[in-house]
């Protein structure tokens, strides 16, 4: 396929788009620059998009990515949880994992992966699931880290947003590939700005 039937596919998919779809894609950006920016709106903002996007993928028969959005609910539930309602507690800070977090979030992605490649191959018609699985373990990983205020959780995601653009590609989504361009290049920044946290409150401690 050459870049001119891409350019064409791509406006094709964008004339086609629906207002819920639009919606949803925003509050997905809103979502990831509100994480970046470090405020807990991040969460409501995500429960939002995230419950509209289980709705557009069950219209669209995308079962298993049904699944995959109702765990970021749910995570997104206990992230909000664990950040603010110790309200006698001051704000969970942003930390490094150790080598609990990291088994934690290892384990995630194993399991996940494994159980995903499973239910993928046995109860879908699923062209790709291992490479879908992959990307969704990842993901998982990386919100359970996120809703821990752990910097690491912009790594794991990137994998993930890495390997889902090819795969956006391969399914003839570009509209949302560029779309997960754009959260991996925030997602950089979102690192960035979580490690110079770590570092001046490191600073102010000492």
């Amino acid at each position: 396929m050459s870049l001119h039937d891409w350019i064409l596919m791509g406006w094709q998919q964008i004339k086609e788009t629906d207002a819920i779809q639009w919606i949803a894609v925003a509050l997905g950006i809103a979502e990831v620059l509100l994480a970046k920016a470090n405020k807990i709106a991040l969460y409501p903002v995500g429960i939002a998009a995230t419950v509209l996007s289980v709705y557009i993928l069950f219209v669209a028969g995308l079962y298993a990515e049904c699944l995959l959005n109702a765990y970021y609910i749910v995570m997104s539930f206990y992230g909000w949880w664990y950040w603010y309602a110790k309200s006698n507690e001051p704000p969970v800070p942003i930390t490094c994992s150790n080598k609990k977090d990291w088994a934690v979030a290892t384990a995630i992605t194993v399991v996940g992966f494994i159980v995903l490649v499973f239910v993928l191959k046995r109860y879908t018609d699923s062209k790709v699931p291992m490479w879908d699985a992959w990307v969704s373990s990842t993901a998982w990983a990386g919100m359970w880290l996120l809703s821990n205020r752990k910097i690491e959780n912009w790594i794991l995601l990137n994998i993930s947003n890495l390997f889902a653009i090819p795969l956006l590609i391969y399914k003839q989504l570009p509209l949302f590939a560029v779309l997960t361009l754009v959260l991996f290049v925030v997602a950089i920044f979102g690192y960035k700005d979580w490690r110079n946290i770590i570092i001046k409150n490191k600073t102010i401690a000492v």
